[in-house]
């Protein structure tokens, strides 16, 4: 998905990580937050990311 999608991994041990953890309500690792182009959450998963949605969210299908 090069130049489709930007991926960031953070931590929640680190001090940037849990202050988005907190800021979004994250309350299970792993959490994948996918966002738009405007910064909003468009999808949300705790546990292992069903990679063919994540792939559909991330093109707008």
């Amino acid at each position: 998905m090069e130049g489709e999608a930007e991926v960031m991994r953070l931590s929640v041990a680190s001090d940037p990580g849990l202050a988005l953890a907190q800021r979004y309500g994250v309350r299970g690792v792993p959490t994948l937050l996918v966002f738009d182009g405007a910064g909003n959450v468009v999808y949300t998963r705790v546990g292992l990311p069903n990679v063919e949605e994540v792939v559909q969210v991330v093109r707008g299908q």
